[in-house]
């Protein structure tokens, strides 16, 4: 069974993060989310650990903290990352490297030959913003794999390019890796 990794940040959007976890672990992968702090404010990690089988981490610090190199351990089980959704300060961190909470240092311990694929998901202006424009590229740069928001309503109101891809769409994406 193909292990994946599925980071969670703070966006309207993760309800879709739950669709994509189910319909992963249904396809018969082993599929382990990790959420931003931020994010678990939104929805509980418990909803992930119901539609995979698996734990939900958001730390590895205070008493949910399970092995003193949680991050290692996650990163050497997943076979590939998925972060759905990206926000616009996820991936500006995630281009500049930063490793402060448990999801940013899994993925610079993740090794590069495994695949990974960033969802952005945010007001069609934000995607637009010559600075999230050039942090995607630096990613792909790095070596991710971006997939693009879609274009309707927005949470914010407004139409235009910025919804997170449909779940099946990434998960397709992310079954066709492992064909």
């Amino acid at each position: 069974m193909k292990q994946v990794l599925l980071g969670v940040s703070a966006s309207v959007a993760l309800y879709k993060s739950c669709d994509l976890a189910s319909k992963l672990t249904q396809a018969g992968l082993s599929v382990r989310c990790i959420l931003t702090e931020n994010a678990a404010k939104l929805v509980s990690p418990q909803l992930f650990e119901a539609v995979t089988g698996q734990p939900a981490h958001v730390s590895e610090w205070g008493t949910e903290r399970r092995a003193a190199m949680d991050h290692i351990d996650l990163a050497r089980w997943g076979e590939a990352l998925i972060v759905a959704p990206a926000t616009a300060d996820w991936i500006a961190r995630t281009s500049q490297g930063f490793a402060n909470d448990l999801l940013s240092t899994v993925q610079l311990a993740m090794e590069s030959y495994k695949p990974r694929l960033m969802c952005p998901a945010m007001n069609p202006t934000m995607l637009e913003a010559p600075a999230v424009q050039r942090n995607l590229k630096q990613l792909i740069q790095d070596g991710w794999q971006v997939v693009d928001p879609g274009k309707g309503h927005t949470a914010c109101g407004e139409t235009g390019q910025g919804r997170m891809a449909e779940p099946q769409e990434i998960a397709d994406h992310v079954l066709a890796w492992f064909s």
